[in-house]
């Protein structure tokens, strides 16, 4: 390609501006109209099919645009890592991406950001020590989801500190 992805730096912007990129996009569906129309369809879908709204079509359109989104952090991992396996496509991936998720904060934007980013660096820390990687991760998703009921990320929007920067709650 135009781009020589071989230097370990100019891999690391040109994932970084993906992911940037990404977000961007997530950001811009989500405070659309379209955003705006699944967000009615999440809290009372009877009511938004009174109000004239296909649902169907607005949940194939999301669905869409998650694979699409899915399909690139895959094509980039697979780029950055030189190779793919079928424990990428295993359930025990998508049990994972719900507990970074659940632990960043449902309904946020950052919030699974700053999950996948705590969930990582426990796997990274812990590869090399004696300790079992799966209880300790297991120990920090439950002490999460008992005080931070909202996850990391949704707690701080709705704490003073939160308010303060400019966070809004999810909803």
């Amino acid at each position: 390609g135009f781009i020589d992805l071989s230097d370990t730096m100019t891999m690391y912007y040109f994932v970084l501006a993906i992911f940037v990129l990404g977000l961007l996009v997530i950001w811009r569906f989500v405070n659309s109209p379209f955003g705006m129309i699944l967000k009615a369809i999440r809290e009372n879908e009877n009511r938004a099919i009174s109000l004239g709204y296909a649902t169907a079509q607005y949940k194939l359109g999301a669905f869409v645009m998650s694979a699409a989104l899915s399909g690139l952090a895959g094509g980039l991992k697979a780029l950055v890592m030189q190779f793919a396996t079928l424990t990428d496509v295993d359930w025990h991936m998508s049990g994972q991406v719900v507990l970074m998720t659940l632990i960043g904060g449902i309904g946020t934007l950052l919030g699974p950001v700053v999950g996948a980013g705590i969930v990582i660096a426990l796997q990274n820390r812990l590869a090399t020590s004696a300790f079992p990687v799966t209880i300790i991760t297991g120990l920090v998703f439950m002490i999460c989801v008992m005080l931070f009921r909202r996850g990391l990320v949704g707690e701080l929007a709705y704490s003073r500190l939160g308010r303060a920067l400019g966070l809004r709650p999810p909803g």
